[in-house]
Parts: structure tokens; C-alpha cells; sequence
């Protein structure tokens, strides 16, 4: 296969792969979705919501699978980002705000807004969370995690030929880390999201490892850059 420089490897689970690949090939890059981790199929979360819940907290789309346990739609909801308050509001949490950031901005927009509530903020998410919600309120928000999905690695090959690979969390980068060679890791350019999530891969020795300015998808795309297709 011939090699570009314009092939990126997108690693996150669908449905945001999907997308995200759309919005790499409108910047003029050619996409290759391959996933370093996918969802458990045989999770099975708790049935059992708490009676004192008095808000619900989102760190990624995937802890909306807490709405499949609970009919009730009238807690108030804290979504880290834009598209997660969107997917609250499509399952039925009409009250759904986004922190427009990470955990640590989700934190803040929570302390900020906590009052004096009474009971706790319920924090659906994965089994092994990528950030400690609960250890980034302590002492401000009574904070409750419980685990409604598990993130596993994917069993899929690598991409034949990929020249940048981007990367999204902390895990897939521990993925990545054991499944790619330095030998490879020298001919590409990494993008990570944040700092953290670029740590895993450090050692590899990529040609150039760059850090979205933002923990976003827009920053990532900034950082993977709007330069035409070479002809």
C-alpha cells in the first residue's frame, strides 16, 4: 500500500468513530476506523437505583446506558460535553447541561451549581473510569459512581498502513502501547487529547506526538491540521 502521509487511524468505539471520520476526511485526510476498545457484551450493570439521588453526572454518551435501568426522567443532569447533554436530552433528561470540557471542568460546573441540595450526585459510567469523578468532589459534592458498562480491548488487527493515529482516552493509549512496535510508532504522528492520554504512549518514540489544546474533538481536528491534499 502506498503511504500518503494522509491516512489517519481513528481509534475510538463507534458511533463516534463514524463521525469522527466523516469530519477527518472533510479536512482532507483519508479515515481508517479500526477501535482499540470496545463495550463488554456481557456487562451487566446493577438494577438497583438509589432512593437519594438528587443529579445525575455524564463523563461520556456511553453512561446513558443508566437510562435503560430507571424510568424516571426528572433528575437534573451535568454532561461533560456538548454532545453527551445532547444524548441525556434525547433519552428524556430534559434538564441536561454541558460543562463544554473534561472531568475537571465537569467537576467545577457541578460544585458551582450544587447548593445545598440534599443527597447525591449519581455518576453512571464505565467499570474502570478513565477520570475519578467522585476524588474530583470530595469534600464539595456527595459523589456516588456506579459502573453501568466495560470498556474491553478490541480484538480487531491493525490498520495495513496508517501514517497519524489519534487517540481519545487514556486506555486506548495503554492499547496502543502494548499492540504497536517503536520500529512503527517512529514513522507516525500520534494526537492525543490530552496530556494524560498522550502518557501511555510516550516510550514508543513516535516521529511527533501532538496534544489537543483542548480536551475536545475540535481541538483534536485543529490539531490534526487543515492542510490541502498534496497532488
Amino acid at each position: 500500500m502506498t503511504r500518503s502521509g494522509r491516512t489517519v487511524w481513528i481509534t475510538r468505539t463507534a458511533p463516534g468513530a463514524g463521525r469522527l471520520a466523516n469530519r477527518v476526511r472533510e479536512a482532507g485526510f483519508d479515515p481508517v476506523v479500526s477501535p482499540l476498545l470496545g463495550l463488554d457484551p456481557d456487562f451487566r450493570p446493577p438494577g438497583i437505583v438509589p432512593g437519594d439521588v438528587a443529579a445525575l453526572a455524564f463523563t461520556s454518551v456511553n453512561g446513558l446506558a443508566f437510562a435503560d435501568l430507571t424510568p424516571r426522567r426528572d433528575w437534573p443532569v451535568f454532561a461533560v460535553g456538548d454532545r453527551t447533554a445532547e444524548a441525556a436530552r434525547r433519552r428524556g433528561f430534559t434538564e441536561a447541561v454541558s460543562a463544554g470540557g473534561d472531568a475537571s471542568a465537569l467537576a467545577e460546573r457541578i460544585a458551582a451549581a450544587w447548593g445545598d441540595r440534599k443527597g447525591v450526585l449519581l455518576a453512571p459510567g464505565a467499570e474502570q473510569p478513565a477520570a475519578d469523578l467522585a476524588g474530583l468532589l470530595a469534600g464539595r459534592v456527595p459523589t456516588r459512581p456506579v459502573a453501568v458498562y466495560r470498556m474491553i480491548e478490541a480484538a480487531t488487527a491493525l490498520p495495513e498502513a496508517f501514517d497519524i493515529v489519534m487517540l481519545q482516552s487514556a486506555r486506548a493509549a495503554e492499547a496502543l502501547a502494548r499492540r504497536l512496535t517503536p520500529g512503527l510508532a517512529a514513522t507516525c504522528i500520534a494526537i492525543a487529547q490530552s496530556p494524560a492520554v498522550a502518557g501511555p504512549i510516550r516510550a514508543l518514540g513516535f516521529a511527533e506526538v501532538r496534544i489537543a489544546a483542548h480536551p475536545n474533538e475540535n481541538s483534536l481536528l485543529e490539531a490534526l491540521g487543515k492542510a490541502p491534499r498534496p497532488v
